[in-house]
């Protein structure tokens, strides 16, 4: 049995221990999106040189993005649920976590549609295919951007902003 001790939230308004104690979400995150941006990116650029490793590059990428993401998106709702959240960032919080949702489940879709052309020709892509990792990649660069207004604008758990909100201060 968890002693209320270690039950406690730590600085960043989170129940990590030392040495874990900022946000999992947003490391796990920047591994994701690196990830599906070399995915597309090796895709393309293997589908134009007709250079298999790459197109395995490729391959290799989303599969772990796809795993990733899940991940990310399970911390993300632990620490969004533990945030303290003004109204000015819940439609923000809300919008980031529809598209968290909705990204792992395009990211499981066109890892089995990489697959499955994978499978019939390791050399080919279907221009549909490539397509729509252009577009799962936009849809990312717009989640990032969401994810930054929540800690760069609304300081969920931010260090310096929890301080201020379990002190009785507003942050925005």
């Amino acid at each position: 049995m968890l002693s209320p001790a270690a039950l406690a939230l730590n600085e960043y308004n989170l129940p990590y221990p030392p040495p874990l104690e900022a946000p999992i979400h947003p490391i796990v995150v920047h591994f994701v999106i690196a990830m599906v941006v070399f995915s597309v990116v090796f895709d393309l650029i293997g589908m134009l040189t007709k250079r298999r490793s790459l197109l395995n590059l490729g391959w290799w990428n989303l599969v772990v993005a796809t795993a990733a993401i899940l991940v990310a998106v399970l911390f993300g709702q632990l620490e969004a649920g533990l945030a303290n959240v003004s109204e000015q960032a819940q439609s923000v919080l809300n919008q980031h976590t529809i598209i968290g949702w909705a990204l792992s489940v395009v990211l499981v879709v066109l890892a089995l549609w990489r697959g499955i052309q994978r499978n019939r020709d390791p050399l080919k892509l279907s221009v549909p295919y490539l397509g729509a990792g252009v577009l799962v990649v936009s849809l990312v660069f717009y989640q990032v951007l969401l994810g930054t207004q929540l800690s760069w604008i609304h300081g969920l758990h931010v260090k310096p902003a929890v301080q201020a909100q379990l002190k009785g201060g507003n942050v925005p």
